[in-house]
């Protein structure tokens, strides 16, 4: 069964949930819940693999019962599951039945135990995942509301960033795991990795993952599981990885933080009104204080690698040219990290329309007063390339010239411009307005794909986001002069 085949069943079996008046966001999770009791069953069956899920509990307890003992019987297993404090626990992370009808129940467990789903080499739990949010796309006005990462990309910048299965990987953002099982596919096939214990440090202990929403939470930890990634405890954390550092440090970063501008809160005020406040993170180890998501995840992954790290982030267009904090952090990651290579990504690539992005590779080196970045060198691999989701999907092998152009660390000194790639020294960047890295030289052929537009009412609705930015800035001026 491919990809394709299986996504297709998992939607099917959404219409089953959706007579019951499971919404969207649950269903994703209850047919997950499911899917991993089945394939658990399957990885002991066929992989030998011990389970982690208390035998009382198990699949066959849940196959094995129909009408109302089902149904007591599931939502006792996920109550229980959802309790524990191991890896089982954040598997089912707040884990609850949301189907009241017990045949549609009977129904579901009879669909996904007809199949074998262990077969399928694909990130299954990332498919299934981001195959509903672009079906649910096509359906929904406001589509997914999520950028996941494409495959392409992700396989990309492992590959240029050549993780060793020694080295400690972390994704801050981490959401289905899409980078996480990228770089273990990598590392696992490395001579290195042929050794037991260096095999089982590299399952147990060199991943580490972050998210904020539990949903998603459950869905990577569940991902990683089935891959064989993890030990006793979940390698995925439910957390903000912004709020604070935890101490830990890792040789490789991989990650596409969530886009958006700045980060707030709503509240109700004491006049009973909506008032949106902002939320800023105060770290000591944050070079400037400020509300955009990017640039603190950005100083964060700053923060979390080892001296000799390596960092490999998605990020968008205005972390290269905002000024302000924008500017600061730039001038932080060029002196004091190696910032090497800037890949400038096409659009039509992410399930939202027009989004602008880039991948910026940088290695962290030691503190000095020598400025440690020598020359960033820019691929341009968006001026006249046009993808989209289905007609044109993005591949990996669209991006062989980039992979070819970037080079292994000691080759780096060997790179040669060409007609998508240029280097330039940090003379050259410092002398630049604000220090903008937004670097292009390649020429448009003025084509306009109209599916590379993003909809009119999302044009509407950044335009009130930068508006209600600006009037929030204007207020803090008008403060400040008040209080003079």
């Amino acid at each position: 069964m491919n990809e394709q085949t299986l996504v297709s069943k998992v939607w099917n079996y959404a219409h089953v949930l959706r007579d019951e008046g499971v919404g969207y966001g649950d269903y994703v999770g209850q047919i997950s819940f499911l899917l991993f009791l089945k394939m658990d069953e399957e990885r002991t069956e066929y992989l030998g693999e011990p389970s982690l899920i208390p035998a009382e509990y198990q699949w066959a307890t849940i196959k094995g019962k129909t009408g109302e003992a089902l149904d007591r019987h599931y939502k006792l297993a996920l109550s229980e599951l959802a309790k524990r404090t191991d890896f089982v626990g954040t598997l089912f992370l707040k884990a609850e039945s949301k189907i009241n009808d017990p045949a549609k129940l009977q129904r579901l467990v009879t669909l996904i135990d007809g199949e074998t789903w262990m077969g399928v080499n694909v990130d299954v739990k990332g498919a299934i995942y981001e195959g509903l949010l672009e079906r649910n796309a096509g359906e929904v006005k406001s589509g997914a509301g999520q950028y996941f990462t494409p495959r392409a990309v992700i396989h990309a910048m492992v590959e240029v960033v050549d993780p060793d299965p020694t080295e400690s990987v972390c994704d801050p953002a981490c959401g289905t795991g899409g980078f996480l099982l990228a770089a273990y596919e990598h590392m696992k096939d490395k001579p290195a990795a042929k050794d037991r214990a260096t095999s089982r440090r590299l399952r147990e202990e060199m991943f580490r993952g972050y998210d904020i929403v539990s949903e998603v939470v459950r869905l990577c930890a569940m991902n990683l599981y089935l891959h064989g990634i993890g030990g006793d405890k979940s390698p995925v954390i439910p957390a903000d990885a912004l709020a604070s550092d935890s101490g830990e440090r890792f040789d490789v970063v991989l990650a596409n933080p969530p886009f958006g501008k700045k980060q707030s809160y709503r509240i109700v005020n004491q006049e009973g009104d909506i008032e949106s406040e902002r939320q800023d993170y105060v770290r000591e180890d944050f070079t400037v204080t400020t509300s955009n998501k990017q640039l603190n995840f950005l100083q964060h992954i700053m923060t979390i690698l080892k001296p000799g790290g390596t960092a490999a982030v998605v990020l968008p267009d205005n972390v290269l040219f905002e000024g302000g904090a924008g500017e600061a952090i730039r001038r932080r990651l060029l002196k004091d990290f190696n910032f090497h290579t800037l890949l400038r990504l096409p659009t039509g690539i992410f399930y939202k329309q027009g989004v602008k992005a880039n991948v910026l590779f940088f290695e962290k080196v030691g503190a000095g007063e020598r400025i440690a970045t020598e020359a960033l060198w820019v691929y341009d691999f968006r001026t006249n390339q046009r993808f989209t989701l289905r007609e044109r999907p993005l591949k990996r092998a669209d991006l062989d010239d980039f992979v070819a152009s970037y080079r292994p660390n000691h080759l780096r000194h060997t790179r040669e411009d060409s007609e998508r790639f240029r280097g330039f020294s940090y003379e050259e960047l410092a002398s630049r307005d604000k220090l903008n890295l937004d670097i292009f030289w390649l020429k448009d052929d003025g084509h306009i794909d109209p599916d590379s537009l993003p909809p009119p009412d999302e044009v509407a609705a950044e335009i009130v986001e930068n508006l209600e930015a600006a009037l929030d800035r204007f207020r803090k001026v008008a403060a400040q002069l008040a209080g003079e």
